[in-house]
């Protein structure tokens, strides 16, 4: 099997990182911040080690402000619908995943916002000059996906964060698919709010997300229930994280995490290099065949490619790189509508190859063949 669908989730996991989840159950199996005895207390410790870990990468504040949730989604969720400001203007991109879109057009549909689309006007990224015209008297919020999941199209996080600073517009950055290969620290680039995908970057189990702030940006919970703390009140706490983090947190997880993190650090330079290389090298392959359209624009190495095959349908081209060649990849729409509207390709889809840590120049040769016959072959039937 070549697995090439790491923008979903990395596979395989280091071995770092089983090895974490493992231990977790040995040696942290209480229930961490729920109970005064020893064994809690070293299991909350491991916790707060994440924390500060995660803190430290991203350049946040304090891992007071660092919050643990269910996935990436949930952290996003959070940070929208926790700012919300009733009769406010917000806006979003058309690169943008409906892990975004969906909340702030839930929001837009009660009445509470208006909401604005930027689209890149360049080929290669979404820039500042897209955003800024955008701009109303009452925009109290800017979202901005870090690296398309679709087709890895950039957006230059560092003028926009300038430009909401200087404006006081609170900038989130949706990093789902830029943490762990993507330089970033929240204070110099000005971000107020940074949504993590640890399975995917950081080579992590699932089922943990991350939601990073600084301590200007207000956030309400948007749920509710035991947090290990102030149990005599009915009402619920009002100092993060606990306040965000209602119920047991996914403790194997977030070990796993703090182990995939480490792993991510190590191998930084290396993942960027590979990245960088191979989907340089698997752009200018593809978009020499007859009969494919790449939608990567070269510019864009960033470990994620998209095209098609004619008028194949991106799903027939999937199913046949799985049953045929053994070649895992991703098609669709990839929960991300609006792009594929600003692509022209909402009723074909494309077909996604995304990359990780272990993936090789071999398997992408493998990949090159494999598309070349299925072209060929398309080719010879429509003549």
């Amino acid at each position: 099997m070549i697995y090439l669908d790491n923008s979903a989730t990395t596979y395989p996991k280091p071995k770092e990182v089983l090895t974490a989840v493992a231990e977790s159950f040995r040696k942290y199996g209480a229930n961490p911040g729920r109970s005064g005895h020893s064994f809690s207390v070293k299991t909350a410790m491991k916790i707060a080690e994440t924390r500060a870990n995660i803190c430290d990468f991203v350049g946040a504040e304090t891992p007071e402000n660092i919050v643990f949730t269910s996935n990436c989604t949930e952290a996003l969720n959070l940070a929208i619908l926790g700012t919300c400001q009733k009769g406010g203007h917000i806006i979003c991109t058309a690169n943008d995943h409906n892990s975004t879109l969906r909340p702030i057009f839930e929001l837009k549909e009660k009445g509470l916002v208006e909401v604005s689309v930027a689209s890149p006007s360049k080929p290669n990224v979404l820039d500042l000059e897209d955003i800024e015209k955008l701009v109303k008297p009452n925009t109290y919020l800017i979202c901005c996906n870090h690296i398309s999941n679709v087709d890895g199209m950039e957006c230059d996080i560092d003028s926009i964060g300038k430009f909401c600073f200087e404006k006081c517009i609170t900038f989130l950055v949706d990093g789902a698919q830029s943490v762990g290969h993507k330089k970033i620290d929240m204070t110099k680039q000005h971000i107020d709010m940074l949504a993590i995908a640890p399975h995917k970057g950081l080579y992590s189990p699932m089922g943990v997300g991350v939601l990073a702030f600084n301590s200007k940006t207000k956030i309400l919970p948007i749920k509710f229930g035991g947090t290990g703390t102030d149990s005599f009140s009915v009402n619920q706490p009002q100092n993060p994280p606990e306040c965000y983090e209602s119920g047991t947190l996914p403790t194997p997880n977030i070990i796993g995490l703090n182990a995939g993190l480490n792993f991510a650090k190590q191998n930084f330079n290396i993942i960027k290099e590979k990245f960088d290389d191979l989907t340089t090298y698997l752009n200018f392959e593809l978009s020499n065949i007859k009969n494919i359209k790449v939608f990567t624009h070269p510019d864009n190495a960033n470990g994620i490619l998209a095209f098609n095959i004619a008028d194949m349908q991106s799903s027939e081209v999937a199913d046949i790189l799985d049953q045929k060649f053994g070649i895992m990849i991703r098609s669709g729409l990839h929960c991300a509508p609006l792009k594929h509207r600003s692509l022209g390709t909402i009723e074909q889809g494309t077909v996604r190859v995304s990359l990780s840590y272990f993936t090789t120049f071999d398997e992408i040769l493998k990949l090159i063949r494999a598309v070349k016959k299925i072209a060929k072959v398309n080719g010879d039937a429509s003549n």
